[in-house]
């Protein structure tokens, strides 16, 4: 054991260093110290959450930790559970969704996440992209167009994609309900728990007001949740969708007569250790506005807030819209599409070189269309090809570590050397 362990020690350190500030390219965030703890001491037992015969007392905790998060968003009646992750728990939401709406098609915005498209395709639903605007939110009259058709089923409404952070606008799409009938899926995997943030811009904090009257919401305790890999979380508000999941097994479910997480699940066996994490850090950082929890997601704003401030002053870079949560992406200057992306991964490499460590994403140049019109940006001029927005290779970077506040001159000042040392 001690020589297998040394090994795995020696090949784990060929990794990234996820847990420090300057690792600010992808959605990754150390567990907090509770969590990993509480999951190490879960892990002597080894519960399953499918059933009460498997995890009895993490089964319980999954229930009090999910109810939790459902009060976060507004909702006392629910039903709910935890997932292996936001994939699966996006897949039950839509699962749900081709129950009560059969055959009819779902929707989401074209910078929604790409597992929308699949998930819909496996449960063999029809599926379309909604164009965005230039803030890369669904576009409201576009989706209108498509709703007239009257085949829309589920509306799926991002809060916080994952390339950029865009907030779509919930409350928007409401007011459409109201003239035509579907269902209103939220994927808050990403943002979710932004629903606790003070500083959240005016457009983005009437979306998150307004999630409570949602059908469904999907959030990921595994992002900012501070929780080890995988812990999904999905909620319904009709309680009565249970009756979907109903199923019999001949061996699983003795120990109760009443309703338990394998019976209003897809999935079977599940971690109970994700569900003892999840509990232990909740009660150590109560999800409440104001608290530490809360202030932690507020730092990691403020950080892309004033990270996006510096970029935007270097002429040098291009800046699109100000960050609506932790993320934030921008383009290299050059007089070409072409040009601009290959800078991009030009500066990439470089910051890797000085321990900066950035992503890379492909954006519309239409994001760029309309700003930085006093620098006459040459973006600005790019055109499309006739077949859609075209795309730019540009940096992003997420700062959803509450340290990265505290990193955000030393961020600038290596991403500024490295723009100085690109050729």
């Amino acid at each position: 054991m001690e020589r297998v362990l040394a090994t795995v020690a020696g090949r784990m350190a060929d990794n990234y260093p996820y847990f420090h500030p300057l690792y600010a390219g992808q959605m990754l965030k150390p567990p907090h110290p509770v969590a990993r703890a509480a999951y190490a001491m879960a892990m002597w037992l080894n519960p399953n959450n499918h059933a009460l015969d498997g995890g009895k007392a993490s089964s319980q905790m999954e229930v009090e930790a999910v109810r939790a998060i459902a009060a976060m968003f507004g909702w006392e009646s629910f039903l709910g559970h935890l997932t292996s992750g936001g994939t699966f728990a996006n897949l039950e939401a839509l699962w749900i969704a081709g129950q009560l709406a059969p055959g009819k098609k779902i929707v989401a915005s074209a910078q929604s996440h790409y597992t929308h498209k699949r998930i819909s395709s496996v449960l063999q639903l029809p599926f379309d992209a909604i164009a965005t605007d230039a803030r890369g939110r669904m576009d409201m009259d576009a989706l209108e167009s498509v709703l007239k058709v009257g085949d829309v089923g589920t509306v799926v409404v991002t809060l916080g994609t994952t390339a950029m952070g865009a907030v779509d606008t919930l409350d928007e799409v409401l007011a459409l309900r109201e003239r035509y009938e579907f269902r209103i899926h939220v994927d808050a995997a990403y943002g979710g728990y932004f629903k606790l943030a003070s500083n959240l811009g005016e457009e983005a904090r009437r979306a998150f007001d307004r999630i409570a009257e949602a059908d469904s919401i999907v959030v990921d305790p595994h992002k900012h949740g501070l929780q080890p890999y995988g812990c999904g979380c999905v909620l319904f508000r009709d309680p009565g969708v249970g009756r979907f999941y109903k199923h019999d097994s001949p061996y699983t479910y003795f120990t109760s007569s009443e309703l338990h997480l394998g019976e209003i699940s897809l999935e079977c066996s599940r971690a109970g250790a994700s569900a003892v994490a999840l509990w232990a850090t909740q009660q150590l950082l109560p999800l409440v506005p104001g608290g530490e929890f809360a202030r932690g997601l507020e730092d990691g704003r403020k950080a892309a807030l004033e990270l996006y401030s510096k970029i935007s002053c270097e002429e040098r870079f291009i800046t699109g819209f100000a960050p609506e949560l932790d993320i934030l992406v921008w383009a290299v200057r050059a007089d070409s599409v072409e040009e601009s992306s290959r800078l991009a991964q030009v500066v990439f490499d470089k910051t890797a070189e000085l321990d900066l460590h950035l992503a890379l994403v492909q954006t519309p140049v239409s994001f760029f269309q309309s700003i930085d019109i006093e620098k006459n940006s040459p973006l600005r001029l790019w055109t499309y090809n006739g077949e859609g927005d075209r795309m730019v290779t540009c940096l992003r970077s997420v700062l959803m570590k509450p340290e990265h506040l505290q990193w955000v001159d030393e961020i600038a000042k290596r991403l500024f050397q490295a723009l100085e040392e690109t050729d």
